[in-house]
């Protein structure tokens, strides 16, 4: 797969990383994430469009890859070279790529029509950081019971295996993807519900 290819977008100028904006990132200095959101927001959708169907998909995607690098900066306090840090992203985009890819031959696919891509939500993934969202994101995550709770932060804030993770609720695999698919609707629920408020 190729990698996230900023020459594609004129309008976004290449960004040189350092060690100071990996650490602003890490402390979440609000102006930081967002120029991390919006930066590579763009180059992820642009990847996402021509390798998944669904807008929903994209948007998923998008979110689940920011989420995991910026989970997995602050777990590692860092990145040993943080001028890598687009080969990072693009690295951990392949991954929840293979993921969905993976989870979706085991699924039958809806039809083509089903979904149509959204061209209003270019730019959607730009608040994913933002103060308020992440507010949103925590008393969504609150309001779940606590087994699901734990299991989303399990999964997506600590990245613990699902093999672990069978074994300690002591289920197997497919359980465990219906558990996962109804924690993920009852939080995308809750979600919708906070942005109503």
């Amino acid at each position: 797969m190729s990698g996230l290819r900023y020459e594609t977008l004129p309008h976004l100028p290449r960004y040189e990383f350092d060690g100071a904006y990996i650490q602003r990132l890490i402390a979440e200095d609000p102006e930081t994430e967002r120029h991390f959101s919006r930066y590579f927001g763009e180059l992820l959708t642009l990847k996402l469009r021509s390798r998944l169907r669904s807008a929903a998909l994209v948007e998923d995607a998008k979110q689940e890859t920011l989420t995991r690098v910026l989970t997995s900066l602050k777990r590692k306090n860092g990145l040993a070279t943080p001028a890598t840090l687009g080969a990072f992203v693009n690295a951990v985009c392949n991954n929840v790529l293979f993921e969905l890819y993976r989870a979706g031959s085991r699924t039958t696919p809806l039809e083509e029509n089903v979904d149509p891509p959204d061209e209003r939500q270019q730019d959607a993934v730009t608040s994913i950081v933002e103060g308020e969202e992440r507010l949103m994101v925590r008393r969504a995550l609150e309001a779940l019971p606590e087994k699901e709770r734990q299991l989303l932060r399990w999964l997506f804030f600590e990245e613990r295996d699902k093999d672990l993770i069978c074994r300690e609720l002591k289920i197997d695999r497919n359980y465990l993807r219906v558990l996962l698919h109804r924690a993920k609707a009852h939080f995308k629920e809750r979600f919708v519900a906070e942005g109503k408020v």
